[in-house]
């Protein structure tokens, strides 16, 4: 599962795929569309095609460098810290047993899962 949450860390977009799926190849589609100032991402996105993806759309990248590059490129540490967020709205996402263990076996049964607890989140999040 690939996810993409806004700066409140609610979810916006979620991809399904094989749990060997590298993070990296997902990231074109995660985030085409999207006007945002800063593009928040872990190493598993560190890739030139990622960077100049979000460039072209106005993002600013905040994603640490590979550690096996040989040219580290710099990010805002600060700004870094807020990919909390995007670790929170998994957490929670994975609170409902049936999206840890992903008991759906149909790709369109455990999205719907997916995105039932989205919208469940959003509404918390609206009431709080």
């Amino acid at each position: 599962m690939h996810l993409a949450v806004d700066a409140h860390g609610m979810p916006i977009r979620t991809l399904i795929t094989r749990g060997t799926t590298a993070d990296c190849t997902q990231a074109d589609r995660l985030i085409e569309g999207f006007d945002a100032d800063y593009l928040l991402a872990d190493r598993g996105y560190d890739s030139n095609a990622i960077i100049e993806q979000a460039r072209r759309q106005g993002m600013e990248t905040v994603i640490p460098s590979k550690k096996n590059c040989t040219e580290q490129r710099s990010y805002d540490k600060e700004r870094y810290k807020l990919r909390h967020l995007v670790e929170n709205a998994f957490l929670h996402l994975k609170r409902w047993r049936g999206i840890a263990t992903r008991y759906p076996k149909k790709t369109a049964s455990f999205l719907a899962t997916v995105q039932i607890r989205c919208i469940a989140l959003c509404d918390t999040e609206l009431l709080s």
